[in-house]
């Protein structure tokens, strides 16, 4: 079987036809940006069309202004949407509602569908977002433990 890669770009006129249809699209994301929740190529997020407003700690797909398509976690809520990936310290504040494609409603990892409206991933995402000043060293803490259990 030929698999093809494609750009979220060229993707993007077909997920906003199933968003409005009011059905919902899963992909494999790239990046880091999202670590340690979203493994590049191994874990996969479930999109839903985005609500009339978002909370604090849902995770979004998002347009920047540059065009560019990012999904990452919504950290302050107000007139305009701050976010941050997890795997980052820096903020991208003024998101307007109109550049929000889509909420994340699931992640799934190892073959496992995980709603991210579950109490533990809720719980993982104030405690992480709580540790963002300190992102850096937690998350070099995070990995050594893994490989030390994978061992």
């Amino acid at each position: 079987m030929n698999e093809k890669q494609v750009t979220l770009d060229e993707l993007m006129p077909l997920i906003r036809e199933q968003l409005a249809a009011g059905q919902t699209v899963t992909f494999f994301p790239h990046g880091v940006s999202m670590l340690p929740l979203i493994r590049e190529g191994r874990d996969s997020v479930t999109l839903s069309a985005p609500p009339k407003r978002l909370k604090k700690y849902d995770v979004a797909l998002f347009q920047r202004a540059n065009g560019q398509y990012i999904l990452h976690r919504v950290v302050r809520c107000g007139e305009t949407y701050t976010f941050v990936g997890d795997n980052q310290v820096h903020l991208e504040k003024n998101v307007q509602q109109e550049q929000i494609i889509a909420i994340c409603t699931a992640f799934s990892r190892d073959g496992k569908r995980i709603s991210a409206q579950a109490f533990g991933l809720r719980l993982y995402a104030v405690l992480w977002s709580l540790l963002r000043p300190f992102r850096r060293v937690a998350s070099a803490v995070f990995r050594r433990a893994c490989n030390i259990l994978r061992k």
